[in-house]
C-alpha cells in the first residue's frame, strides 16, 4: 500500500510542496489526493482499509515536508530555517477607534482593535477562589474564512479562547499600573488570514494598537512561533512556522517578549520529549527573529502616542474626605443624577472618597469636576464667594455661598452706613459678594458685605451726622 501511494503520489506531492502560495498548494495537494483515492479507494474498500489509505497520504506529505527541511533544502515557502516571513504594519487603519493596527506576516494577518474604558467597564469574574474583575481583556477572534473555509461563526471555541489567553499574558507585562493609567483596556484581535502563527500575530498588532491608543505601555512586544523537525539525530529548528509545518512537524513553540526578556511561553509538541540543547537553540533563534520583528515594529512607532484618540473618553481623578460622599451623592442620588444629566460626564465614587470622572469633552469633565469641588468645599473664616441672595429676613438675607451652603447676611453687616431696610439694598436673585466673617460649631455661617467695602472716610461721617 505504501508502495502504491508512493508510485502514484510522491512526484506530485514534492511539487506541490514547491508551490508558495497556500491556496494554490492547498489545492494541488486536494488534486492529488483526489485522484489516489479514486484510483485506491472503491465500492468494496471497508472503512478501515480507506483509513489507512488517507493515513498513509498523509504520512506521505510529512514525509515529503520533513525531509526537505533536515536535507537542507529551502523550506515550503522558499525560506530558510532561521528567517521571519515579510512583515507590513499600518496602524491607525480605524480613525474612529480608540487604537488599531493592522498586522502581517506572510500570509497571516491581524486587525487588532484597542479600546478604552472606564472602571465601569471591568470584566468581572466569578471564579472559584471568589470574584474579582480585571482591568485589561483580549478577545481572539478567527472566523472560518481566514483559512479559506465557510462555516458557523458562534461563541469562541477552546482554541480561541486559549491563544486569547496567551496573547493577554504576553501583554500584561508591560501595561501601566492603575495609579498610573486608569482606564480599562480591551483588545480584540480579527484574524483576517491565517497561515501559521496568528496568536504571536495578535500578540504584535495588540502591542501597537494599544500604543496607537495611547496607552503608556513600558516597552514593544512581539511574539513569534518557533517549529522542529527531529528524525533520529537529525534535528531542525524552524523560525516562524507555517501552517503546514506546524501541521506536519513535532512542535509548536510560541515565544513573546521584549527586548529585555520573555513575557509568554507556549509549548505544544508531538514528540516524548526534546533535549536541553534543542531548547536553547529554540530559544536563541526565538530571540533573534523577535529581535527583528521589534525593529521592524519600532519603525512604525516608536513608542505610545502622547494623546488620547478624541474619541476616548477623558478621566479625571480627585479625592474628597469620604464623610462628603453623601453630599455628591444627594438624596436618593439626586446631585450625582442631575451632575450626570448636566454635564454629560460618568460619575464612579469609591468608598475611600476617590471620584472618577469620565467624558469624552474634556470641558464637560472639568465643570462636572468643578460642581463636585464647589459641593464639597469647606467654608472657611476669610473665604470670600459671590453669593446669591435666596431669601429675604426682616433682620438680614439668606445668601447661596455653595450647592447646598448658605450663610446669614445680617442687616448690621450689609453696609457701614445705618440699614432702615433690607430691601433697600439687597432684593432676591442678586448677587452680592461677602466675606465668610463666622462659622459655629454647628455649622452655621455668617458673612458681611461690608467686610469688603471701603468704609467712608472721616469727612463723610461728619456730614452724615449733621444730615442727621
Amino acid at each position: 500500500l505504501i508502495k502504491k501511494i508512493h508510485d502514484l503520489a510522491a512526484k506530485d506531492v514534492h511539487a506541490a510542496f514547491q508551490i508558495k502560495s497556500k491556496g494554490e498548494r492547498s489545492a494541488k495537494l486536494e488534486e492529488i489526493k483526489n485522484k489516489v483515492f479514486a484510483e485506491l479507494i472503491t465500492e468494496d474498500t471497508d472503512t478501515i482499509e480507506a483509513n489507512k489509505i488517507k493515513n498513509e497520504f498523509f504520512n506521505l506529505e510529512a514525509k515529503t515536508v520533513r525531509t526537505q527541511i533536515l536535507d537542507g533544502e529551502p523550506r515550503i515557502d522558499g525560506r530558510d530555517t532561521r528567517t521571519v516571513r515579510p512583515i507590513a504594519i499600518r496602524s491607525s487603519v480605524l480613525p474612529r477607534t480608540h487604537g488599531s493596527a493592522l498586522f502581517t506576516r506572510g500570509e497571516t494577518q491581524a486587525l487588532v482593535v484597542a479600546t478604552l474604558g472606564t472602571g465601569r467597564d471591568e470584566q468581572s469574574i466569578d471564579a472559584l477562589q471568589g470574584e474579582y474583575s480585571d482591568r485589561f481583556m483580549l478577545h481572539y477572534n478567527m472566523p472560518p474564512y481566514a483559512t479559506g473555509e465557510t462555516g458557523r461563526v458562534g461563541t469562541p471555541k477552546r482554541r480561541e479562547i486559549g491563544h486569547g489567553r496567551l496573547a493577554k499574558r504576553a501583554l500584561v507585562a508591560v501595561l501601566p499600573s492603575k495609579e498610573d493609567f486608569s482606564y480599562t483596556m480591551r483588545v480584540v484581535s480579527e484574524i483576517t488570514e491565517s497561515n501559521g502563527s496568528s496568536s504571536m500575530a495578535s500578540v504584535c498588532g495588540g502591542c501597537l494598537a494599544l500604543m496607537d491608543a495611547g496607552v503608556p505601555i513600558k516597552a514593544h512586544v512581539a511574539g513569534i512561533a518557533m517549529g522542529l523537525i527531529k528524525e533520529g539525530n537529525r534535528v531542525a529548528v524552524l523560525t516562524d512556522i507555517l501552517g503546514d509545518e506546524d501541521h506536519l512537524g513535532d512542535m509548536d513553540f510560541k515565544v513573546a517578549g521584549t527586548e529585555d526578556g520573555i513575557t509568554a511561553l507556549q509549548m505544544d509538541i508531538k514528540i516524548t520529549g526534546i533535549t536541553t540543547e534543542i531548547m536553547q537553540v529554540a530559544l536563541s533563534q526565538a530571540k533573534e527573529g523577535r529581535e527583528h520583528i521589534l525593529a521592524i515594529m519600532k519603525k512604525e512607532m516608536k513608542g505610545s502616542r502622547q494623546e488620547l484618540s478624541a474619541f476616548a473618553p477623558r478621566i479625571i481623578t480627585i479625592k474628597i474626605h469620604p464623610d462628603k460622599i453623601r453630599e455628591v451623592i444627594g438624596k436618593g442620588g439626586s446631585v450625582i443624577k442631575a451632575l450626570t444629566e448636566e454635564t454629560g460626564a460618568t460619575i464612579d465614587i469609591e468608598d475611600d472618597g476617590t471620584i472618577k470622572i469620565a467624558c469624552v469633552d474634556g470641558l464637560q469633565g472639568e465643570e462636572a469636576k468643578r460642581r463636585i469641588l464647589e459641593i464639597t468645599a469647606e467654608i472657611e473664616v476669610g473665604q470670600i464667594y459671590e453669593g446669591t441672595v435666596i431669601k429675604m429676613l426682616d433682620f438680614g438675607a439668606i445668601v447661596s455661598l455653595l450647592p447646598g451652603k448658605d450663610g446669614l447676611l445680617h442687616i448690621s453687616q450689609i453696609a457701614h452706613q445705618r440699614v432702615n431696610a433690607v430691601t433697600d439694598f439687597l432684593s432676591e436673585g442678586q448677587k452680592v459678594k461677602v466675606q465668610v466673617i463666622e462659622v459655629d460649631d454647628k455649622g452655621r455661617v455668617r458673612v458681611s458685605a461690608k467686610a469688603l467695602i471701603e468704609p467712608p472716610k472721616a469727612e463723610e461721617k461728619s456730614e452724615s451726622k449733621k444730615e442727621d
